[in-house]
């Protein structure tokens, strides 16, 4: 039996024990079934709105996964931060490819670029969108520093 239908009964029950309605006994039942009867509607109405959220969750979280998929790719692949390279088969450990640090000047954002995306003398920052171009001439003193002060000690 459903809430709704349990304080509906319980009503029935009472007014089918033929009370004297002018018994302040009788008046404070009869509020008290009213009540009841209010709460049970306040529940069933709260059960049926949760019950949209969570629909509306498993939604947003599919959608969630779907553009974590397409923003960091496959779950199965390797990420350096959270294996260790000699234990799995990934490829991360390979260091023919070198990886730099780089820090947006805009937003602060800490990117990793490699010498394809050095190469190409710009990106656009995936934060804050902000076009940054790289300047790879450091020097003649082969420092790998650009403000390395060796120019100034000649």
């Amino acid at each position: 039996m459903e809430l709704l239908e349990k304080a509906a009964y319980i009503k029935g029950m009472v007014e089918g024990m033929e009370l004297d309605e002018n018994k302040k006994e009788v008046k404070l039942i009869k509020a008290l079934l009213d009540l009841v009867k209010d709460l049970s509607e306040t529940v069933v109405g709260l059960r049926e709105e949760l019950d949209e959220v969570c629909e509306l969750t498993d939604i947003l979280d599919h959608d969630l996964g779907d553009v974590e998929e397409a923003i960091f790719g496959d779950d199965d692949e390797c990420d350096c931060d959270e294996c260790d390279c000699d234990d799995c088969d990934c490829d991360c450990d390979d260091e023919d490819e070198e990886v730099y640090e780089v820090t947006c000047p805009s937003c602060n954002a800490t990117l990793y670029v490699d010498e394809e995306m050095l190469d190409e003398g710009e990106m656009v920052c995936p934060s804050c969108h902000e076009k940054l171009e790289f300047d790879l001439d450091i020097g003649d003193c082969g420092c790998d520093e650009e403000d390395c002060g060796c120019e100034e000690e000649e």
